[in-house]
């Protein structure tokens, strides 16, 4: 018999979930339900390496026991699984500080349930069609091993966001190209995100504070003015 996909869904609002179970049911996925972050910390730890993993989580941001934000922090220190964040807050800044922390993409209430599953099917393409690893990615002392998902500099290793690792690993995979914001934005969330260009900006900042000796003048991602980013100094 056919394994479902397994999402966990995170919400305080009862008839949120009674919601979205029934969706994704009806969708052909296995739904795990939890009303607050720690019945969805427990479900996720459950799961978690075990044959009966989770494919996606859908996070609610106004949570009673711990922010989203938080929350999701907690699952990337441990795992790349795709994290849909639903919230009424619908400020850029809001979508923009979200999607820096590791979220995959970002519904705001109310939404349609047949627009967030189609959101649910194109994050679990995008996670389902990640290059192949096993490649050892260099540049003078920074390394990337993209079979252990670790990156070290001197040595000493480095500690990625998801989104982060991924920008920093397509941007050594092609150590002359230019990559766009568009470009870098779809290698990390797809062609189909509907989301900011300019939160790119956001993760090269962070990234460029844990490479860098000094961030304002980077030796290892250089800003293309008019164009965008590239590995190497200018």
């Amino acid at each position: 018999m056919h394994d479902k996909p397994r999402v966990l869904v995170v919400d305080d609002e009862g008839k949120i979930l009674d919601l979205l179970k029934a969706y994704l049911e009806m969708e052909g996925f296995q739904a795990l339900c939890a009303k607050n972050g720690r019945e969805g910390m427990e479900l996720f730890e459950q799961h978690q390496g075990s044959k009966k993993a989770l494919s996606l989580i859908l996070l609610d941001l106004m949570l009673p026991d711990i922010s989203g934000e938080a929350w999701c922090k907690k699952i990337r220190e441990v795992s790349d699984i795709p994290i849909i964040m639903i919230t009424a807050k619908v400020a850029e800044e809001n979508i923009i500080h979200g999607l820096a922390i590791g979220a995959d993409d970002y519904v705001s209430k109310p939404f349609s349930p047949r627009q967030l599953m189609a959101r649910v099917r194109a994050a679990l393409r995008r996670s389902n069609g990640k290059p192949a690893t096993g490649l050892v990615l260099s540049y003078h002392d920074l390394t990337v091993d993209t079979e252990k998902r670790m990156v070290s500099r001197k040595g000493k290793a480095v500690n990625l966001t998801r989104d982060e690792y991924h920008i920093l690993t397509l941007l050594m995979s092609r150590k002359a190209k230019i990559f766009t914001r568009e470009e870098i934005l779809d290698t990390i969330k797809g062609s189909d995100y509907e989301g900011f260009d300019r939160s790119v900006d956001t993760h090269i900042k962070k990234l460029r504070a844990k490479i860098e000796d000094d961030p304002k003048t980077p030796h290892y991602i250089t800003t293309v003015y008019g164009m965008g980013y590239r590995l190497g100094e200018s």
